[in-house]
Parts: C-alpha cells; structure tokens; sequence
C-alpha cells in the first residue's frame, strides 16, 4: 500500500492548495485540532438541541441535557475512536470495551454538568443557554483527558 492510500480524509483536505501552509501545523497538532474540530460540531449539536427542547418544547433543563447528552455520546463515540485517536482496535470485544469506557468517561462529565446546571440554572436562575455553554467547555476539556488516557491508549 503506498502513502497516498494510507492518508485518510483530514490529511487529504489539508493537501488542498489553499490549505497546504496549514499542514506543519496540522502535522503536529493533528489528534488536538481533530478534537476541537469535533468537539466544536458537538458542542453545536449539544447547544441546539439542548436549546430546541428548552426553548420550543419547554422541557426541563436537565432532561434535555440528558437528551443531547445521548445523541452527542454517539457522534462524539465514532468521530473520536475513527478519526481523532485513529484507534486500531479492530476485535468485536476491544471495540465494545471501549464504547464501555468511553460511555463511562461521558456519564462522570455528565453528572458533573448536570450539577453546574442544577445549581447555576435551577437554583441560582443564570441564563440556561449561558451556564450551558460554560459547562460544555469544561465538559470538553475533560473528555479529552478521559479518551486520551483511558479509553483510546495504545
């Protein structure tokens, strides 16, 4: 196999003429620039669904988290384990061991943005879709630190 074939689709895109004086930089920020790339669809997906079922539906803030949460586990599952951390993980059960890991890791940031929602939100009554974007930066920050270290190390 040669090395055109090895790149995957972010190496291609960065060979794109108008991308190239990027490619050093992509080069060696590759896994933490895919990260935030993701991480920032995520949070897109997490705020408008979030802010969709709060605002249009008048659902609860911390069941509509719980909702968004389910749906970004899944995109943020198969985004990170094939393109961020490029996981070679290939067996039915190593695959399964980290979609285990990875839910685990999620439910802890989870729990935690529940609680900052919670007491930011319910108690204190801060703006729902201000504290919600607060949190999902800690949020990040801490589920990169779960699927580097824990879930998808070689």
């Amino acid at each position: 196999m040669n090395e055109e074939n090895k790149m995957d689709i972010w190496d291609r895109i960065m060979q794109l003429p108008i991308l190239r004086i990027f490619e050093p930089l992509y080069a060696r920020n590759k896994e933490i620039l895919l990260y935030l790339f993701f991480g920032g669809i995520t949070v897109i997906l997490s705020v408008s669904i979030y802010a969709f079922q709060t605002q249009c539906m008048k659902v609860n803030e911390l069941i509509a988290n719980a909702i968004a949460w389910i749906i970004c586990v899944i995109f943020q599952f198969f985004t990170n384990r094939i393109w961020v951390f490029q996981s070679t993980a290939s067996s039915g059960k190593s695959c399964f061991r980290q979609m285990i890991e990875f839910t685990g890791g999620r439910l802890i940031t989870l729990i935690l943005e529940e609680i900052i929602l919670a007491v930011f939100i319910t108690w204190l009554s801060w703006n729902s879709l201000a504290v919600k974007l607060a949190a999902q930066i800690i949020v990040i920050v801490l589920n990169y630190i779960i699927s580097k270290l824990v879930v998808f190390h070689e």
